[in-house]
């Protein structure tokens, strides 16, 4: 759908597509959520671990690029 905005909207997000964008969201939220109960891990240590990673290439001026191990 993000697609469609940049493609069929001319990148705005018009009410409808933001519906459906809520609907499509709820999915991968319940997703996520699912995946980490199975795995027994929490959706905050998870989150701080994004944030470190994250905090961590900026620091070290890799925050762009490929690869996930920069």
């Amino acid at each position: 759908h993000i697609k469609k905005v940049i493609r069929d909207d001319g990148g705005e997000v018009t009410e409808e597509r933001r519906a459906t964008l809520k609907k499509e969201l709820g999915d991968i939220l319940w997703y996520i959520a699912q995946m980490a109960s199975e795995l027994n891990l929490l959706l905050d240590d998870i989150a701080q671990g994004n944030i470190d990673k994250l905090t961590s290439r900026m620091e070290r001026g890799v925050i762009q690029g490929e690869g996930g191990d920069r």
